[in-house]
């Protein structure tokens, strides 16, 4: 941005402080809607992000006194509050006359205010006659210096610090119920950072404030951390939901039973198993899953029937009685009809 929109711009209306606001209360200012107007915040808002640049400019400004004081006195001209003396003694000129010392004309020669890069005919823009107006780069933005906050050829703010990208390793159970890790850099600093429960395998997860320190006025970068979480011997996770594979006798999908499931937490739950429950069939135990943002998941016991490897002699006779029940029963003449299509 160039400095001639310091006529235009007022710094201290954008912070939203009064023009004799000390260092303490510009800088509570700008973080309060820094925070409020920062792009992640405002995703594909292109108001708040050109809210966020101008605070941005305004505070770069504005914390700077050697600034702060060339801006005071450029706003002082643009409201005809300052009067200068211009073409020769007694000559009491005006604000076209402090720019005639530097147009090359007469105390009555006028500056084209022009951002293209110069006055037409080989004159100097707004930037150089600041510049020495006040015995250095108008603004911190010279002719010839690099563009500055944004792109924009303003000053820039302190830089935010860089993000840091890390990986960590958890257990199921603190993945699920959140945990506290501790991350060393490469640079040997030594992180302490809060997952949050529920954070599944693979997810990324942003920790603000965690990554490297920014600028002196600057915030820290992020620490982006991918999360891999280790296997249960018991459950599985399915979403929010937990999962578990929940054995039964064979007498008990047959007649039916109250069976006891383990959870998560260490308790057990009791669930009913009706009768002639086939294997694979899936029960539902509400609200006993993961924990999440805005709900709790359920446990989903998955029946699977066990078959006895031995058999006493009793029980033998008594499956060869049931065999026998069933004989004209075919439990696969369905999947042969349905393998025709």
């Amino acid at each position: 941005m160039a400095s001639q929109d310091w006529f235009e711009k007022d710094f201290y209306a954008i912070l939203g402080v009064s023009k004799d606001a000390d260092a303490a209360a510009i800088k509570k200012a700008y973080r309060k809607l820094a925070r409020t107007h920062h792009p992640d915040k405002n995703p594909g808002d292109a108001a708040a992000e050109q809210k966020f640049k101008d605070i941005g400019e305004a505070h770069a400004v504005l914390s700077d006194s050697k600034q702060r004081e060339e801006y005071d006195a450029v706003r002082q001209m643009a409201r005809g509050g300052a009067r200068f003396t211009a073409g020769g003694p007694g000559g009491n000129g005006g604000f076209d006359d402090i720019f005639s010392h530097f147009g090359g004309g007469g105390g009555g020669s006028r500056v084209r205010f022009d951002t293209g890069g110069g006055y037409p005919g080989g004159g100097d823009d707004i930037n150089d006659l600041l510049s020495q107006m006040f015995g250095g780069a108008a603004g911190g933005a010279a002719r010839g210096a690099p563009a500055g906050y944004a792109g924009y050829g303003a000053p820039r703010g302190p830089r935010k610090g860089a993000d840091v990208q890390a990986s960590t390793t958890l257990p199921f159970r603190d993945a699920v119920e959140g945990s506290t890790v501790t991350l060393r850099t490469a640079e040997g600093r030594t992180i302490t950072a809060r997952i949050p429960a529920g954070v599944k395998d693979g997810q990324k997860i942003r920790l603000r404030g965690k990554g490297q320190p920014g600028e002196p006025g600057a915030a820290a970068g992020d620490l982006m951390l991918t999360v891999s979480v280790q296997k249960h011997p018991v459950f599985g996770r399915d979403g929010d939901n937990l999962t578990i594979d929940l054995p039964v006798t064979f007498a008990e999908a047959a007649l039916g039973a109250t069976v006891s499931v383990p959870t998560l937490d260490g308790a057990h739950v009791k669930v009913r198993i009706a009768p002639g429950t086939p294997s694979g069939r899936v029960l539902r135990v509400k609200g006993r899953g993961v924990t999440g943002a805005s709900k709790t998941g359920d446990l989903l016991a998955k029946v699977q029937v066990v078959v006895p490897e031995a058999l006493s002699d009793k029980a033998r006779e008594a499956i060869e009685v049931l065999q026998a029940e069933a004989a004209d029963v075919d439990p696969r003449a369905s999947l042969t009809e349905q393998a025709k299509v």
